[in-house]
């Protein structure tokens, strides 16, 4: 069982959406200076390395001026390209090993663990730096698989020192529940870029403080 020290405020963590072009950059800019964010996750899906570096490089610049984590989706050959802070593994994107021998010995290591506790102290005793359990809400982001209750974000706050991020329908309106059960860290994505991303985090930073 893990000490009962408090907790610190939940943090922002930012998925992109699957375009990253046009003006997507301005966008994240926006976003980022609308209130802190912790990290931003870079995901697109059927490009090749070359282009998705090409995409990537001008957003990992903007989060390195603002001191936020820039973490590359599912590729680790991408992550180590672009010197990225860190990875977000799938259960088949590669094993935390591999990840920590390519980045280095400071990288993030994030691992999906879906709805299992299982899966998490899996990923927790090969050494990731947090765990990401959800989905929590229904979501037009991705299609949903599992689906993860509110006990387990509270369970892995109560006995894990390693950080917990709830994704998966996160929006401003229902937060709160998951701030309250422990998530250290609420992953979003649509609710920020479906509309308008100043007000959407500004927003959300309003329900985060609301529960500390």
């Amino acid at each position: 069982m893990k000490e009962d020290i408090p907790r610190e405020p939940t943090q922002l963590y930012l998925i992109s959406p699957l375009d990253v072009g046009g003006t997507f950059a301005d966008r994240l800019a926006r976003a980022l200076d609308a209130g802190p964010v912790a990290a931003f996750q870079f995901r697109v899906k059927d490009v090749d390395q070359h282009e998705a570096a090409r995409l990537a490089e001008p957003l990992r610049r903007l989060c390195a001026d603002r001191e936020v984590a820039f973490i590359v989706n599912d590729s680790i050959g991408l992550a180590k390209r672009l010197g990225a802070d860190g990875v977000h593994l799938g259960q088949d994107d590669g094993t935390i090993e591999e990840a920590r021998d390519a980045l280095g010995r400071d990288a993030q290591i994030g691992v999906t663990c879906h709805d299992s506790r299982h899966l998490a102290m899996e990923a927790g005793e090969q050494g990731a730096d947090y765990v990401a359990f959800g989905a929590f809400f229904p979501t037009a982001t991705k299609q949903t698989k599992h689906v993860a209750g509110l006990d387990l974000l509270e369970w892995w706050q109560s006995i894990f020192e390693i950080p917990c991020v709830a994704i998966g329908g996160v929006s401003p309106d229902n937060c709160a529940p998951l701030v309250r059960a422990g998530a250290d860290f609420l992953a979003v994505s649509g609710a920020v870029w479906n509309g308008n991303e100043e007000a959407a985090v500004k927003a959300f930073h309003e329900a985060i403080v609301a529960e500390f």
